[in-house]
C-alpha cells in the first residue's frame, strides 16, 4: 500500500502482524500497577472498542500482556510502517488542506528524531502523549483525509470522538487533553485514568500538536540565560551555568549557553538520549566521570570558552562535587521533569539508570522514599552554593515545588514563598510576558529549507523597520529577538519539521504573519503554519511559572487559559487545544494553545489580524489588570493602535492608606 492508502485505511479489516518490540528506541519506563483486577477488564473493554469483535479473541491476550508488562496499552501492532516525518503537505491525502497541514504537524511530533518515546507516542516530558494508542492515530488520520472544511473533529483526550458539521469559519479540530473534574487531579488520577484508556497527559505542545522539537524552548532558555546574566550584571563570556535534563525540553539548555556564549554543564541520567542529544549536535562533550568533569570544567572557565557539557549522571553529584571543589556557579537551575516524580521525570542518587527503572515499577513506595531523599540532598547543595553568590532560579518544572513537599529547606522566611524565585517571576514575566512578547512560531508546510531560510529574512527585516519607530520599554527585546533569527541558520536549531521560533509582541506576529501570508499569495513561498508554545503571555494559568508574577491573589485561576482558547476558536484559528498539567505537572496548570494556516488568501488575512491580537492582549490585560507594571504600559499602548479595544485599567491604592 502507498502512504495515502495507509493514511486512508485508519484501522485495518486484517490486523497487522505483530510487531517485535524494538529495543534500540528509546521507550517510556513501565507505569506502575494502578488498576484492580476489575479495572484491568475495563481497560481491555475500552481498548477492544477500536476493533470488530472477531479480532477481540485474538487481541485480549496481546493487550493484556501490554498491560502487565508497560502499565499501559499502546497498541505496537498497530504502529504504521512507514517513515514517520513531517513530509510536504503535498504528500498528503485529503479534501481540505487545512486538515493535511495538522496531519503533518502530527507526524512531526511522532518523528523518532523530535519524540521522546515515539513508540509510546510520548514527544517529550515522560509523559506528553499525542495519542494513548496506535488505534487513536490511525482513526485520527482517516478522519482528517476524509474532512471537509465545514467539518470540525472533536479529540477527547486523544480519541478522536468524530467528524461533525461546522463551517469554513470553524476550527477544523478541537482538541482536549486531560480535562477532569477538579477533585480528581492528583497524580495517581492520572496514573488510572491513563491506564483505563480514558485521559492521558497532553503536556503543552505534545498534545496539540504543536511541538518543533528542542528549538521550541532554546529561544526562550537563550534569552533566560541571557537575562540571568544581566541580573547578576555579569557577562556571560567566561561565566558557568549548572543545570539537569536533557529531554524533549531541557535538551535545549546546553545550545542555548552556546548561543549566550557561556560554559553550561547539564547532568542526565538516561544514556541514550545523552547521545541523541550529542549526535544532534545540542550539546558538544559527554563526560560520565565527576573526577574528570571537575577539571574541565576548570579549564574551560580558564580560557572562557564557550562550551556545553553533558555529564552523564545525577545533578546532585555536580552541584556537591563542585561545591567541595569551591567551584563557583553563575547561573544554576534544574529541568528534569518534575512534574512527573514517580515515573521517570526525576532520578534518585545511588542507584544505577536501569536500577532506578525497575524499582520505579516494582516498588514505587521505595522510589519515591529515594526521590525525596535526593531532593533534600539535591536543595542542600544549592543552598550551599547561593550563599557563595549563585544565582538559582526555579525553571518552572516543579523543583521547588516537589523539594518543598519532601522536605527539603527550600521556603523563605514567612514559610509560605519559595526562597528561590520562578525564572518566570524573576525574567520572563517583567521582561517578556507583561509586555506581550513571548514564543511565536511557525512551521514551512512545504518542507522545502529554502522556504524557512525566506521566512527568517522577511521575520527579521519586519523586526529591524518596527525598531526604528519602537518604544524605549521594549528596545532590549526588539534587538535580542534581531540577533537571534539573524543567527537562527547558522544555530542548526532544526529537528524534524522546517520551523523557526521567535519572541513577538502582538504587533510583530501580526506584521510577521501578514508578511508570510503576503508572500505566500506572490507564490515566492509555500502555506506557512502559524502557532506558538503554551508558555506564552496568555495561553497558559500556571501558578508557579507563566503566572507566578501575578500578585492580586488570581494565581490559581484559570479564567485566561479557557477564555484564550475560546476566543481564539472563532476569531479564526484553525485548532485549538486545552490542556491540564503541561509543563509542570498534573492538577497544577491549565494551558491552551492554537494552529493556524497561512494561504496566501484574503480572509488568511483577516483571520491572522483578528486571533493574534486577542491571543496576546488577552494576556496583557489579565496581567495588567494585576497590577503589572509593563502589563499596563503594554494594554494602554495597545488601545492606542486599536480604537475597538476598551479594557479597565486599575487604580492603585497610596500604601499608608492601608
Amino acid at each position: 500500500m502507498t502512504f495515502q492508502e495507509q493514511i486512508t485505511e485508519g484501522i485495518p479489516s486484517v490486523l497487522p502482524s505483530p510487531k517485535p518490540y524494538e529495543a534500540t528506541i528509546n521507550h517510556a519506563p513501565k507505569r506502575k500497577e494502578i488498576l484492580s483486577d476489575e479495572e484491568k477488564k475495563l481497560a481491555l473493554k475500552n481498548a477492544l472498542r477500536y476493533f470488530e469483535p472477531q479480532h477481540h479473541a485474538a487481541l485480549i491476550p496481546e493487550f493484556k500482556a501490554e498491560l502487565e508488562t508497560f502499565g499501559r496499552i499502546y497498541m505496537y501492532r498497530l504502529r504504521p510502517d512507514y517513515t514517520m516525518y513531517a513530509r510536504p503537505i503535498s504528500e498528503y491525502p485529503g479534501k481540505s488542506e487545512q486538515a493535511k497541514a495538522i496531519m503533518l504537524m502530527i507526524q512531526n511530533n511522532l518523528d523518532y528524531a523530535v519524540a521522546q518515546h515515539p513508540h509510546e507516542l510520548i514527544t517529550y516530558g515522560g509523559n506528553g502523549a499525542v495519542f494513548q494508542n496506535w488505534a487513536q492515530y490511525r482513526l485520527t488520520m482517516k478522519y482528517l483525509a476524509e474532512m471537509t472544511d465545514e467539518q470540525t473533529l472533536v479529540m477527547y483526550s486523544g480519541h478522536p470522538m468524530g467528524l461533525f458539521p461546522s463551517h469554513k469559519e470553524a476550527p477544523r479540530v478541537v482538541v482536549t487533553n486531560g480535562m477532569v473534574i477538579p477533585n480528581y487531579s492528583k497524580p495517581d488520577d492520572w496514573e488510572k485514568m491513563n491506564a483505563l484508556g480514558v485521559s492521558q497527559y497532553g503536556q503543552m505542545t505534545a498534545g496539540s500538536y504543536m511541538y518543533i522539537g528542542p528549538q521550541g524552548i532554546v529561544h526562550g532558555t537563550t534569552i533566560t540565560v541571557l537575562n540571568g546574566f544581566r541580573k547578576i550584571k555579569k557577562s556571560p563570556k567566561g561565566g558557568l551555568f549548572v543545570t539537569s535534563g536533557l529531554g524533549g525540553m531541557s535538551g535545549a539548555q546546553p545550545k542555548a549557553g552556546n548561543i549566550a556564549g557561556c560554559v553550561t554543564v547539564c547532568a542526565e541520567v538516561n544514556p541514550k538520549i545523552t547521545h541523541i542529544r550529542h549526535s544532534q549536535g545540542w550539546v558538544n562533550e559527554i563526560i560520565d566521570n565527576i573526577n574528570e568533569l571537575v577539571p574541565r570544567v576548570k579549564k574551560a572557565l580558564e580560557n572562557q570558552e564557550v562550551v556545553s557539557i553533558a555529564y552523564l549522571g545525577n545533578v546532585v553529584d555536580v552541584w556537591e562535587r563542585f561545591d567541595e571543589e569551591n567551584l563557583h556557579i553563575d547561573l544554576g537551575s534544574d529541568q528534569t521533569s518534575l512534574h512527573n516524580p514517580w515515573a521517570g521525570g526525576y532520578y534518585p542518587t545511588g542507584f544505577s539508570f536501569e536500577e532506578s527503572n525497575e524499582m520505579m515499577a516494582t516498588n514505587p513506595d521505595k522510589f519515591k522514599e529515594e526521590v525525596q531523599k535526593t531532593l533534600r540532598r539535591h536543595a542542600a547543595a544549592i543552598n550551599k552554593h547561593t550563599a557563595k553568590g549563585t544565582y538559582f532560579f526555579d525553571y518552572g518544572n516543579a523543583f521547588l515545588l516537589e523539594a518543598s513537599r519532601a522536605g527539603a529547606d527550600v521556603m523563605a522566611e514567612n514559610n509560605i514563598d519559595f526562597k528561590y524565585p520562578s525564572y518566570v517571576q524573576d525574567i520572563m514575566g517583567p521582561m517578556c510576558f507583561d509586555y506581550g512578547f513571548g514564543p511565536f512560531r511557525w512551521v514551512c508546510a512545504s518542507g522545502n529549507p529554502e522556504d524557512l531560510t525566506k521566512t527568517d529574512k522577511i521575520a527579521s527585516d519586519v523586526l529591524e523597520e518596527m525598531m526604528k519607530n519602537s518604544p524605549v520599554e521594549i528596545q532590549q527585546q526588539m534587538a535580542d529577538n534581531i540577533q537571534w533569527i539573524k543567527g537562527a541558520q547558522e544555530n542548526k536549531l532544526v529537528v524534524g519539521s522546517q520551523a523557526r521560533i521567535l519572541y513577538a509582541d502582538a504587533e510583530g506576529r501580526i506584521k510577521i504573519a501578514e508578511a508570510f501570508n503576503q508572500a505566500i499569495a506572490r507564490g515566492e513561498i509555500g502555506y506557512v503554519i502559524l502557532g506558538r508554545d503554551h508558555h506564552d503571555v496568555s495561553g497558559t494559568d500556571s501558578p508557579y511559572r507563566e503566572t507566578s508574577n501575578i500578585y492580586d491573589g488570581s494565581r490559581f485561576t484559570a479564567d485566561m487559559a479557557i477564555q484564550n482558547v475560546i476566543g481564539d476558536s472563532f476569531r479564526g484559528a484553525t485548532w485549538v487545544s486545552i490542556h491540564n498539567g503541561g509543563g509542570v505537572g498534573w492538577g497544577e496548570v491549565i494551558n491552551g494553545g492554537f494552529g493556524m494556516v497561512l494561504d496566501g488568501s484574503k480572509e488568511a488575512s483577516r483571520r491572522l489580524a483578528s486571533m493574534l491580537f486577542w491571543d496576546v492582549n488577552n494576556g496583557i490585560s489579565r496581567r495588567s489588570w494585576a497590577r503589572n507594571e509593563g502589563a499596563i504600559f503594554a494594554i494602554k499602548r495597545a488601545m492606542e493602535t486599536q480604537p475597538l479595544l476598551k479594557v479597565t485599567i486599575p487604580n492603585t491604592v497610596d500604601e499608608s492608606l492601608l
